[in-house]
């Protein structure tokens, strides 16, 4: 079977996805697979690039590669590919209707509302809801372009920052707590990740500088390890995730509340997900073998 790794992209995060596919490329199984990288620096070489794969193996991040899009035309052609399939990548990669759908089916996210036009941010609403707040590209990712604004005079410079990125921003409630992760595979819930950046939050740097922040498995106390599982597969069930996902959450004061659902997590052998596998034996490689298993089961 041959196996094309899609990396690049095009988004504001192809130097993280570059790093996903040759790390994936470099720990799949070569007895098993032929193996292939593709490096897609535009949207129209896609399916020229993909011509002649048995299956994609998606190590794409953001726009064109998270989104659904690039499912889409992977569909079209009737090559099978790697995760969500491609309406639950279109509904976890804008964070509004992401957060819309988790709100639906009755689990905890920050209050928030979002933002087309610079000019018209509606202050009274903002103030309303309190400071501090975050603001981000609504279907942005990596924490590119986010940040955290404690009084009026910052959120103009941020909106029109993130506008910069999308067509749409997102200005949501600030929750102070731990941040936590939870890696799911096959609609099970694998041990749970603490994240504790040296920053103020989890942001860029913390995410792919070395030491940028602790990440370890943590055991939660028990009402709270089920309040957890319960959001985290309830999310995935309202999502209609398949494969593999990853729900970030925050947790104040013993409450639980969804943060984003990450439907193509970064897959370096030092990222969350793979952190997760390794603390109950699932080596990288056997994590990558596990993803396309499944996804053949699914697409193949």
């Amino acid at each position: 079977m041959k196996i094309g790794v899609i990396m690049g992209g095009v988004s504001s995060e192809r130097e993280i996805s570059l790093r996903t596919g040759e790390e994936i490329a470099n720990n799949i199984d070569k007895s098993k697979y032929e193996v292939c990288k593709i490096i897609i620096d535009s949207e129209k070489e896609l399916v020229e690039k993909v011509t002649g794969i048995d299956f994609a193996l998606l190590a794409l991040h953001g726009k064109f590669g998270e989104d659904g899009t690039v499912q889409g035309v992977l569909e079209t052609l009737g090559i099978p590919y790697s995760g969500c399939g491609l309406l639950s990548s279109a509904i976890c990669m804008d964070k509004d209707v992401c957060k819309t759908m988790v709100r639906a089916a009755g689990l905890n996210t920050a209050d928030w509302f979002t933002v087309r036009n610079a000019e018209k941010i509606d202050y009274a609403a903002i103030e309303k809801m309190g400071y501090p707040m975050v603001v981000k590209p609504n279907s942005g990712g990596s924490s590119v372009a986010t940040y955290i604004i404690n009084d009026r005079e910052e959120i103009l410079s941020a909106v029109e920052e993130g506008l910069k990125y999308d067509n749409e921003v997102m200005i949501e409630k600030f929750i102070k707590g731990d941040e936590i992760t939870c890696c799911i595979m096959d609609g099970k819930m694998l041990p749970v990740l603490a994240i504790k950046p040296k920053a103020g939050f989890f942001d860029y740097t913390s995410k792919y500088t070395n030491g940028g922040a602790d990440e370890y498995v943590v055991q939660l106390e028990e009402g709270l390890h089920k309040k957890v599982e319960y959001m985290a597969l309830k999310s995935w069930e309202a999502l209609k995730c398949s494969v593999y996902a990853r729900i970030d959450m925050i947790v104040k004061e013993g409450e639980p509340f969804i943060l984003e659902a990450n439907t193509l997590p970064g897959m370096t052998k030092n990222s969350l997900f793979p952190q997760s596998a390794a603390s109950v034996g699932i080596s990288f490689p056997k994590l990558i073998d596990m993803i396309i298993e499944k996804s053949l089961e699914i697409r193949g």
